[in-house]
């Protein structure tokens, strides 16, 4: 009987063992800076963007997807904690002491880690770096290597290497090839287990600059896009050498991926596709971002999705992904797997909010109030209608400026102060921005 039951045994444990699932890998490419209609699935003629394209053609394009941050710090802070970063008054990006990312909040690696992940960060951090409590390694990163900040931000060393400060890195600042690399070797080192990978470029933030192979590919536009060009094409070849090691060690199915922007475009060349305003603001130019996901066998391909999305939504849509269980902490952003899946073809009704200092915006629907700048009316616009927010419809709809005015109030009241402020942007600067943008191109 003894024997009988081991023979059963051997027979059943292999099948069990094989019947269960295997956790998702998450992988987020978030790109810097970047126009939301840059890559050619948006509509971008300036680079060839095919490795972008691809995710889009095998998964699903947002076409109102957002960050909460109209500037690089504040949208990496909502990005990992899925949470506001107003909740924590990181309004604008931490230059000094006492700016950093808040101890008291957890991170996406913080929160996979008790799930089995081995999580890995590549690329710039920019939540803090005056301590090692507030590094990648002391955050839930068991990998860490790239930026502090932005390239030649700041006096001390722009790069990191674990906790390690570091002056020079053997190729910067042209960085995309280097994180590339990294990514790919996080990857193989950890292609057994679950892994999250969290590849946040510098492209295509300043400075601009690219390899000598592709500024040659775009030798034939002027002198002015030719660098920009490159730039985009280097960032979007960088995605596609992880993707290709991903199919080569056979893991792309079992990825979730993201490809997302940390706020709208801030060169006057970026591609927005008549959207107003830029980085810098809650104009849509400043905060509607390039917003992907692929899932390959979970997700279909090819979809084109218009409700608004935002970047605070890719914690809670991760955590569903793995089974991990529900934090304890308050959540901002919504769990977007049944809406992926084609489970539902809607999300429910919300409201998106949006505040830069001075400045501040909140979403319902198509509706939107926007005051962008200390001394400007809020203007209340219907994105359906009018994408470029040119039209005040305050004095036709004044029952509605009223209720997206008192929801903001609410929402505000809920979250804490800006614990300091950026003072370049906070006076009446879109029109000045504008007409300098204007006379570069000419």
């Amino acid at each position: 009987m003894k024997k009988l039951i081991l023979a059963f045994a051997s027979l059943l444990i292999p099948q069990l063992l094989a019947a269960e699932p295997t956790k998702p890998n998450i992988l987020i490419f978030y790109l810097d800076d970047m126009g939301w209609a840059q890559p050619g699935a948006y509509g971008g003629k300036l680079a060839p963007t095919p490795n972008m394209d691809s995710l889009a053609a095998n998964g699903v394009r947002f076409t109102n997807g957002y960050s909460s941050g109209c500037v690089c710090s504040p949208g990496r802070v909502g990005l990992m904690t899925g949470r506001y970063q107003a909740r924590t008054g990181h309004d604008a990006n931490p230059t000094k002491e006492g700016r950093e990312l808040l101890l008291s909040e957890t991170t996406m690696a913080q929160h996979l880690k008790p799930a089995g992940y081995t999580t890995g960060i590549v690329g710039k951090w920019h939540l803090g770096d005056t301590d090692p409590k507030f590094m990648p390694l002391s955050r839930g990163f068991d990998f860490a290597m790239g930026t502090v900040g932005n390239l030649g931000e700041g006096k001390g060393p722009s790069f990191y290497r674990g906790n390690e400060l570091v002056k020079e890195l053997e190729g910067a600042p042209v960085t995309s090839p280097i994180y590339a690399r990294e990514a790919c070797g996080f990857i193989d080192t950890n292609k057994e287990k679950p892994f999250f990978l969290y590849l946040s470029f510098n492209a295509v933030h300043s400075p601009v600059v690219a390899s000598p192979a592709w500024l040659e590919k775009f030798k034939h536009l002027d002198k002015r896009e030719q660098p920009y060009a490159a730039l985009i094409g280097e960032a979007d070849e960088a995605i596609g050498t992880v993707m290709t090691k991903l199919r080569e060690l056979k893991l792309e199915e079992n990825t979730l991926i993201f490809c997302i922007s940390d706020n709208g475009g801030a060169s006057p060349i970026s591609e927005q596709m008549g959207l107003r305003g830029h980085k810098w603001f809650v104009w849509e130019g400043g905060i509607r971002v390039t917003w992907m996901a692929q899932w390959k066998g979970h997700v279909a391909g090819n979809r084109v999705v218009t409700d608004p999305v935002i970047q605070l939504d890719v914690l809670p849509t991760s955590l569903a992904a793995v089974g991990a269980e529900t934090p304890k902490v308050k959540l901002d952003g919504v769990n977007l797997l049944p809406l992926l899946e084609g489970k539902t073809d809607k999300l429910a009704p919300r409201e998106l909010f949006f505040r830069f200092g001075v400045q501040h915006a909140v979403r319902q629907g198509d509706w939107k109030l926007v005051k962008a700048s200390k001394d400007m009316e809020p203007m209340l616009v219907n994105l359906a209608t009018d994408p470029g927010e040119q039209k005040d419809l305050s004095a036709e709809n004044p029952t509605k400026k009223t209720e997206l005015t008192a929801l903001f109030d609410q929402w505000n009241a809920t979250m804490q102060p800006p614990r300091w402020e950026d003072q370049r942007w906070n006076g009446d600067k879109d029109r000045k921005v504008q007409k300098k943008d204007k006379k570069k191109k000419k």
